[in-house]
């Protein structure tokens, strides 16, 4: 009886233990995720970069470099993949759209 007990204890070890593990990795995905989440909502557009390079296009929000490059990212952060730190004035990489 005492042999059957501890096969049955032995066998329901590691499943429950699985189990367990998985439980605490999805708190802690889940504790990432929101972390990502409320430092996404916080950042704020560079007010280092010029003005003029700098503008707000509804619907997308504020964008920088000239958007009419095609390698130009769409983005508040950076301009381009090729010339990320810019200027876009007179950039030898600049492809408009087609």
């Amino acid at each position: 009886m005492l042999e059957t007990i501890l096969v049955f204890v032995l066998g329901l070890t590691p499943p429950i233990l699985s189990l367990w593990m998985m439980r605490r990795a999805k708190q802690r995905m889940e504790a990432r995720l929101l972390a990502v989440r409320q430092q996404s909502l916080v950042r704020v557009p560079p007010t280092n970069q010029l003005s003029s390079d700098r503008y707000y296009l509804e619907g997308v929000g504020y964008l920088i470099g000239d958007i009419t490059c095609q390698f130009n990212a769409r983005s508040a952060y950076i301009r381009c993949a090729i010339n990320p730190s810019g200027p876009c004035e007179k950039c030898h990489h600049y492809e408009p759209k087609e």
